[in-house]
């Protein structure tokens, strides 16, 4: 049986040596036979969809097919259609996996997911891939999980397809590895701001620096999203749009004027 994607771009924000990122491949190379990996120099966890302006951006290569970018995750994309694989783009751009669940708001924040919006843009289906940790603070991850189930779950997307414009993101749970979880299709979620704080110190010298620090003791799961359902131990796959309007109250304001 032919493989069913013909070029993958795979990618990540937690870098070019972190373990989701061989995972990652691992779930492309069941998927085509001729798979790239574009990934950041270092770890860019959290730098959303930014992109490099105040020094010039290298490309490092790794081995056959393998490059770091010294720039963010959606560096590295635009750097690989836009450059290193200009004349062939790849069908399919993977994102991952990566360390720790991007659900709810984390959207907005995580690389990962924004390299996958990056290859939304250039118009290239594009899947974002996370692992959740442990809830109980220890921060364990078992990217078996997604090693197990991701390119199947992959397969069936890239068959059925999904519209341009739109990306979809897959979050893997933290559950015993005899489990066999139910694979469910999520709205985002929303989490309670208060849960975002900032832990203050203080250095040798007495002035005070800040670390984020999240209180994940007390927060409430909307049904039907993605929150609910990982915590629930499913496997959630959520698409989410490109184009932000808020098109029924783009109707009501434009009565105004």
């Amino acid at each position: 049986m032919s493989k069913p994607v013909r070029r993958i771009l795979v990618t990540n924000d937690d870098g070019i040596d972190a373990p989701g990122l061989k995972i990652a491949k691992q779930i492309a190379d069941q998927l085509s036979d001729d798979v790239w990996v574009v990934a950041p120099a270092e770890e860019n966890s959290g730098a959303s969809h930014s992109l490099t302006f105040t020094k010039p951006i290298r490309l490092i290569k790794k081995g056959p097919k393998k490059y770091a970018v010294t720039g963010t995750p959606t560096d590295c994309v635009v750097v690989a259609t836009r450059q290193l694989l200009r004349d062939n783009l790849p069908d399919l751009v993977l994102s991952g996996v990566n360390f720790g669940q991007n659900i709810a708001e984390d959207v907005s924040y995580s690389g990962t997911v924004s390299a996958a919006k990056e290859g939304t843009i250039v118009g290239i289906p594009s899947v974002a891939l996370s692992q959740m940790v442990s809830p109980d603070g220890k921060r364990q991850i078992r990217f078996q999980i997604a090693a197990k189930y991701g390119a199947g779950i992959i397969k069936k997307l890239v068959a059925e397809g999904w519209p341009q414009g739109t990306l979809i993101n897959i979050n893997f749970p933290h559950i015993d590895l005899k489990v066999t979880p139910e694979i469910v299709v999520t709205n985002q979620g929303k989490r309670d701001i208060n849960i975002l704080q900032l832990d203050e110190r203080l250095d040798p010298r007495g002035s005070p620096y800040y670390w984020y620090n999240f209180d994940r003791t007390n927060f409430k799961h909307p049904k039907g999203s993605d929150l609910e359902a990982l915590y629930q131990g499913k496997i959630t796959v959520t698409p989410l749009k490109m184009d932000h309007t808020d098109t029924a109250l783009k109707r009501k304001l434009t009565k105004l004027f």
